[in-house]
């Protein structure tokens, strides 16, 4: 399921209302529901920067993985996502990643934010 936004924008819940908490992660039923309040846990540039290198090194070493068969690569890969991204959002967004709250659909949102970097719509 993709979440609805307008090319060009990020897509992020309202500056007035309250940063999203665990609570209100937990209770999103979809990933359309939940992306909103994702972005809005990401609205630090340094934080996302550190979730777009960190997904870029578990891409690559996924890529090396593929061809050399080094089952260690599966291990870096994890480690390069995760680290990345929680030290972006310990040291700058200072907030509590939403892998704790919603795994899958945290994991869904670094990729669709990752896309999205990429193609230019959320700005670095």
């Amino acid at each position: 399921m993709r979440a609805r936004h307008k090319p060009g924008t990020i897509n992020r819940a309202p500056a007035t209302s309250p940063r999203p908490d665990a609570v209100r992660l937990a209770r999103c039923k979809t990933f359309a529901e939940f992306y909103p309040l994702y972005l809005a846990e990401h609205s630090n540039a340094t934080c996302r920067r550190l979730h777009f290198a960190g997904s870029t090194l578990a891409l690559l070493c996924l890529f090396f993985l593929v061809f050399t068969g080094n089952v260690w690569l599966l291990a870096m890969a994890a480690f390069c996502g995760y680290a990345f991204a929680w030290a972006g959002h310990y040291f700058f967004e200072h907030n509590r990643p939403a892998t704790f709250t919603r795994p899958l659909y945290s994991l869904m949102g670094d990729w669709v934010m990752w896309w999205q970097v990429l193609q230019g719509s959320i700005k670095m």
